[in-house]
C-alpha cells in the first residue's frame, strides 16, 4: 500500500503561483501519477497526469498554467499552478495509479491540500 501526502496548498493571489508537492510512503515507479481536484459543489476532476513513461496530459482549463513533473528518485511529484485564477480554488488531491494483474486498477489517495485563489 502507497500512503501519499500533500504539502504546499494554501492562500494564492490571481495570477500567481503556487507549487503543490505529493511525497509517497514508497516506490511511485511503477506508478502513473496524478493530480485532481473538486471545488465546493462539484465532481473531482483530472487537473493533470503524467505516466509512469512521463507522459503528461492536462485539462484544457490548466494548459499553458500548469506544470506536473514527478521524481521517482524521491517519491515525489510536483504540480507548479502559474497564473491562478479563481476558478482554480479547490481541494487538490495527488492520486497514484496502477494495473495489477490480478487486482485490476490499483488507486491511492492523498488526504487533499486546500488551494484558495482570492485577492
Amino acid at each position: 500500500q502507497v500512503q501519499l501526502v500533500e504539502s504546499g496548498g494554501g492562500l494564492g493571489q490571481p495570477g500567481g503561483s503556487l507549487r503543490l508537492s505529493c511525497t509517497a510512503s514508497g516506490t511511485i515507479f511503477d506508478y502513473n501519477m496524478g493530480w485532481y481536484r473538486q471545488a465546493p459543489g462539484s465532481q473531482r476532476e483530472l487537473v493533470a497526469s503524467v505516466a509512469r513513461g512521463g507522459t503528461e496530459n492536462y485539462a484544457d482549463s490548466v494548459k499553458g498554467r500548469f506544470t506536473i513533473s514527478r521524481n521517482n528518485a524521491e517519491n515525489t511529484v510536483f504540480l507548479e499552478m502559474n497564473s491562478v485564477q479563481s476558478d482554480d480554488t479547490a481541494v487538490y488531491y495527488c492520486n497514484a495509479e496502477r494495473w495489477d494483474w490480478l487486482q485490476g486498477t490499483i488507486n491511492y489517495w492523498g488526504q487533499g491540500t486546500q488551494v484558495n485563489v482570492s485577492s
